[in-house]
């Protein structure tokens, strides 16, 4: 995995799939440029261009998902040449490159010793010349006030970029990227976009880049809000619960609230786009549910939706411990069926809650509020995942909040193995060559770790979090023929919890033949290939 992607967990910050490919792509750790020497005939003299975030020693060039050549220089540098010279079918193709890092480990594995790809570039020989892509800066949406950014690029540097708005015969915006490889367009108005360049002013204008569709909102989409680590649990009183908001774009304010009621509760933040919040416990006067929104200017009166509603819980332990049964049984439980927790108090109206005991923590699974003096958590679809000690804990809804001990464990125990997942392919056919092979991983669980494997190696190709869905999105992110095989995914336990699934059900990648490169050079190429790994 890249060295941003780990601070970014280190420092607590989650993202689902789809949210975590666009931003890891955008902030890529190497990037990789076409410089030829002359933009009226680009091909006649071509350099590729890797450049790192950081200073490093060590360049891979891959072309088709084969590394081509790898070059470590003596000193340290955030960019370096390979020089093509005239493009001929035998220097066609797809390329990415990465940088290589200095981890503190002395083990160096494909892990830990290179960053990502690249951004992908291709060589075609020919007009027109290959597409751009185009993407917006920092939401595909625009509200009656605020406009947004569109960032056409291409491989190219120095060219002149095109910017079209479909059903819009009239509307052309043309920007000279002088030495950069990317224009950035103002967006004030909704539908689908395309860009497009050209090297030179009676050039043919590139392929169209992919449609971007831009949205207009009256009210801001709402912001994420979650607890800080994978769980919610039950907090002593005297204690504080950490909150994040987190907004789609870079924003002006934020608000949490309590229905209609603005709390003014501290917090910092880090970045532009997120609100910690330090919950004190002790000065609340009411349980929740809470909410948070944001708006994107001071002198604008429009807020954001509300974010989906938190449920805060907190226990003093000074009432009597309630009760907890199972029903029908808490051993010897099949797979599949469904049991009922029942925890009893001595008196009604209270919040109750299910916790289960962890590694380092005791996470909250449920929370209710009946109308009795009983509550009755209901587990579905059970597996040996949810073995485990369980517990409950009920407080009262009014100040001072008082709250209960823990019941006594409740050890439930499930027959039977974690249930396998079950990987889909996202293409059809053959994957062509130095293009992506998708997979979906569908894990039946949320909040799990999730990892593509190759039959017959040990080694993981690609991982990802299935944090808010059941479902994880996996890739071999540049392939070439030597990743031709079956592969499968399973998916391990996030802390505080220990499990591993088993292998699900093989999915095999055929990868179009080698293309443009005789026999001796496949052969060199096959004693230098790479896998993509995170």
């Amino acid at each position: 995995m890249s060295l941003l992607a780990t601070v970014l967990l280190l420092l607590g910050f989650t993202l689902d799939p789809a949210t975590a490919t666009t931003f890891l792509d955008t902030v890529s750790e190497a990037m990789l440029w076409l410089d030829p020497q002359s933009l009226l005939e680009p091909w006649e003299n071509l350099t590729l261009t890797c450049v790192a975030r950081f200073p490093t020693k060590d360049f891979q060039l891959i072309m088709d998902g084969w590394r081509l050549k790898q070059v470590h220089v003596n000193n340290y540098v955030t960019s370096y040449k390979f020089p093509l010279g005239k493009i001929t079918s035998n220097t066609t193709g797809l390329y990415r490159c990465r940088c290589g890092v200095e981890p503190p480990t002395t083990e160096l594995t494909d892990l830990n010793r290179w960053t990502m790809l690249s951004n992908l570039v291709e060589v075609t020989q020919k007009e027109p010349l290959p597409q751009p892509w185009l993407f917006a800066e920092p939401v595909p949406w625009i509200t009656s006030h605020i406009a947004t950014y569109v960032l056409c690029h291409a491989a190219l540097r120095g060219v002149t970029f095109l910017l079209k708005l479909e059903g819009d015969d009239s509307f052309l915006e043309v920007s000279k990227a002088q030495d950069n490889e990317k224009a950035r367009f103002i967006v004030k108005r909704p539908g689908n976009y395309t860009c497009s360049y050209r090297t030179h002013d009676g050039g043919t204008p590139s392929e169209p880049s992919a449609t971007l569709t831009i949205k207009k909102y009256d009210i801001p989409p709402p912001p994420v809000f979650y607890f800080i680590g994978n769980y919610p649990k039950i907090k002593y009183l005297s204690t504080y619960e950490i909150l994040a908001c987190k907004a789609p774009r870079n924003v002006a304010e934020f608000q949490i609230r309590q229905g209609d009621k603005v709390l003014n509760i501290y917090g910092v933040s880090p970045f532009r786009d997120i609100r910690l919040l330090y919950v004190n416990l002790t000065e609340l006067d009411s349980q929740g549910p809470f909410t948070c929104r944001y708006r994107l200017h001071r002198m604008l009166e429009t807020w954001s939706e509300d974010s989906k509603p938190i449920e805060l819980m907190w226990s003093d332990g000074t009432l009597p411990a309630p009760k907890l049964i199972a029903e029908p049984s808490s051993h010897g439980l099949e797979p599949g069926s469904t049991v009922y927790l029942r925890c009893t108090a001595s008196k009604d109206g209270l919040l109750f809650g299910l916790q289960r005991q962890g590694d380092a923590e005791n996470p909250l699974i449920q929370m209710l509020k009946p109308t009795g003096s009983e509550a009755v958590f209901e587990l579905h679809d059970i597996s040996t995942i949810d073995s485990g000690n369980y517990s409950c804990v009920y407080m009262e809804q009014a100040p001072p909040f008082s709250g209960s001990a823990p019941s006594e464990l409740l050890e439930l125990q499930v027959n039977g193995p974690p249930p396998r997942p079950k990987l889909e392919a996202l293409w059809k056919g053959k994957v062509p060559l130095g293009r992506e092979a998708n997979f979906r991983c569908h894990t039946q669980k949320e909040k799990v770790n999730v990892e593509l494997r190759r039959v017959g190696f040990r080694s993981t190709f690609w991982m990802n979090q299935a944090t808010t869905t059941s479902s994880a999105d996996l890739k071999l992110p540049f392939v070439g023929p030597q990743h031709t095989g079956n592969y499968t995914c399973l998916y391990t336990a996030m802390s505080p919890f220990n499990f591993e699934s088993g292998m699900s059900n093989t999915v095999e990648v055929i990868v179009e033949e080698w293309r443009n490169v005789d026999e001796e050079q496949r052969g060199q190429h096959k004693l230098k290939h790479y896998h993509p790994q995170c």
